[in-house]
């Protein structure tokens, strides 16, 4: 599943950015790439160079500030009690979803990393960038190493970089999504509990 405004109800990117006084800007710029609007790898770059000469101390704060949606407990719990994997893969940042993983007892996950420099961040991201595609591909990753069929994957998240893992997984679902990711995706859950995918998957194996 996707991570912000998913398995979070917050966006990572605006939270760091409060420390570099865009958070209205970078928002804008996060809306118009979840909409589909822009492309996200050009937005991921625009917004994560506001964040230069944010210090490292300000992931933290981040973490603090971060909640869980509900629902996403109670889905872990059942998921496990049914034997399945749950991972993550986010265009948000690892420095912050390692944490939320780690909480949650997942050992899968997928992100972005923020490149440092004397204890601030530079502006720019190192490594792999984990987009649309990226997604995709992850979820397939994920399914091989556990020699898993893709039709027995579940696919969630929220925004237009999503929209190619939910394309992919045996059930994809658009969880409290922007419009478009409503329209393209198979199946949808209007929230607000992260747990009423769980209807939404029984569903669809009792048509199968």
């Amino acid at each position: 599943m996707d991570v912000d405004s998913t398995l979070i109800e917050q966006e990572v990117i605006e939270l760091l950015a409060d420390h570099a006084g865009t958070r209205a800007e970078v928002a804008a710029v996060t809306e118009r790439a979840m909409r589909g609007e822009i492309d996200f790898g050009a937005s991921l770059r625009e917004r994560v160079a506001t964040l230069a000469g944010v210090p490292v101390t300000a992931f933290a704060d981040v973490r603090a500030r971060a909640t869980f949606t509900p629902g996403v407990r109670e889905l872990l719990a059942e998921a496990r009690r049914r034997g399945w994997e749950v991972a993550l893969v986010s265009g948000g940042f690892e420095e912050v979803v390692a944490g939320l993983a780690a909480e949650l007892g997942i050992t899968r996950f997928r992100a972005n990393r923020l490149e440092v420099s004397g204890g601030r961040l530079t502006g720019r991201t190192t490594g792999p960038m984990v987009d649309r595609a990226a997604k995709e591909a992850a979820l397939r990753e994920f399914a091989a190493e556990l020699d898993l069929p893709m039709s027995a994957t579940i696919a969630v998240g929220d925004g237009a970089n999503d929209l190619d893992m939910i394309g992919a997984a045996g059930v994809g679902i658009a969880f409290a999504a922007k419009p478009v990711v409503r329209e393209q995706a198979p199946y949808g859950v209007d929230g607000p509990r992260l747990d009423a995918v769980l209807a939404v998957v029984d569903q669809v194996d009792a048509a199968r």
